[in-house]
């Protein structure tokens, strides 16, 4: 009688562990990921060289690609089975196969293929992707790219330094702030033809535009302010003074609020793009800089590189939660397509955080490659 009690136990712990094991499995598992398709993280590593292939349901490092000198600039492509990236010290762009986990392409970005002078920092996609833009710092150039063969297609004139290249969300435009010009110029998606050349605040860097494609916001890292311009009648509105240097801009999606972190003033600044005008502040850290916002717009996610953490602050009531430890100075952060997981790179520590959204608790710490400093996230 003993035994088969013993038996019965057993048998139910088994049952109850299995039970377990499945409810693990769906925590880790991201709910928009349906059978047969892979979700994956691509960390750029900037002291090694290589980009590091994170599985996000495996949570584990499954690839290391060499990719060569200062990769960033990391995008996945909207239609494609790749992630598109840049080399700033070698002045190419780079193709990564998702499939195989190889370089698919090298793209040089000079006038030949030996000419490093480039030095380009990021791009941006068409939004239908089949066209890519870069702006190559080195050589005040833009340059336009075929996403199925290749190949540059278009090159245009900018002014000195163009820190990046934006489209707007209709793809009409290119935008390009020229941080040593002060400038932001204007050109056509489709020819590169220069439209306009609008005076900004000093050393433009990073930009915003409204859903609309009606007005861009550019953070002046120069003059501590950021810069309206009226896209339509291509003209500067007004420059609007910020605590400390501007780091990222993030747009609410219906584009009503503009969200610009402040490191040195230890918060965010709230900007009402309907008045053009600084509504509101918040304290949040210590040096609070890179930011990711949800798609509905109500949560944003801070990290905080001085105090290794991440925190989590409702915009629809002002409210800072509870900071997320993470690694050691952690940077740049993205969501998960169904916005699952929330992945955090850490350039001192040299590892992936991987965050649960819905506990905000801190599920793993993966290593990567030396310094990553950027990151990309694909379902395919």
């Amino acid at each position: 009688m003993i035994r088969k009690l013993n038996y019965r136990l057993l048998f139910a712990g088994v049952l109850l562990l299995a039970g377990v094991a499945r409810q693990l499995a769906k925590e880790h598992r991201p709910t928009m990921l349906r059978p047969g398709l892979h979700l994956c993280a691509y960390v750029a590593n900037a002291g090694d060289g290589t980009v590091t292939v994170v599985d996000l349901v495996r949570l584990a490092a499954t690839a290391t690609v060499p990719i060569g000198p200062g990769p960033s600039g990391l995008r996945a492509h909207p239609t494609r089975k790749e992630i598109w990236g840049v080399s700033s010290e070698d002045g190419y762009v780079w193709v990564l196969d998702a499939i195989s986990n190889r370089v698919a392409a090298r793209i040089p970005l000079g006038a030949s293929p030996a000419d490093r002078a480039a030095a380009p920092f990021a791009l941006d996609f068409s939004p239908d992707g089949k066209r890519a833009y870069v702006a190559a710092s080195g050589t005040s150039t833009l340059v336009a790219i075929n996403c199925e063969t290749r190949r540059l297609i278009a090159r245009a004139r900018t002014g000195r330094r163009p820190w990046l290249a934006r489209v707007t969300p209709d793809g009409h435009m290119v935008l390009v702030p020229n941080r040593d010009d002060a400038t932001l110029t204007l050109y056509q998606a489709a020819t590169l033809a220069p439209i306009a050349t609008i005076p900004v605040a000093s050393r433009p860097e990073q930009v915003a535009v409204l859903p609309d494609s009606s007005a861009a916001f550019v953070s002046a890292a120069g003059a501590n302010q950021v810069s309206v311009v009226d896209l339509e009648r291509r003209v500067l509105l007004v420059n609007l003074p910020v605590a400390g240097t501007p780091g990222d801009l993030l747009l609410k999606p219906d584009g009503g609020e503009l969200y610009v972190t402040a490191p040195q003033a230890h918060g965010v600044e709230i900007v009402n793009t309907w008045t053009n005008e600084v509504a509101e502040s918040m304290v949040l850290g210590s040096e609070p800089f890179h930011g990711t916002l949800d798609a509905d717009g109500r949560m944003l996610y801070v990290t905080d590189a001085a105090a290794s953490r991440v925190m989590p602050v409702d915009m629809s009531v002002r409210q800072l939660q509870r900071p997320i430890p993470v690694g050691q100075r952690p940077g740049v952060s993205r969501f998960d397509p169904g916005e699952d997981l929330l992945l955090v790179v850490n350039e001192g520590s040299n590892d992936l955080a991987v965050v649960r959204v819905r506990t905000q608790t801190l599920i793993t710490l993966i290593p990567v490659g030396k310094h990553p400093r950027d990151l990309a996230v694909k379902v395919f």
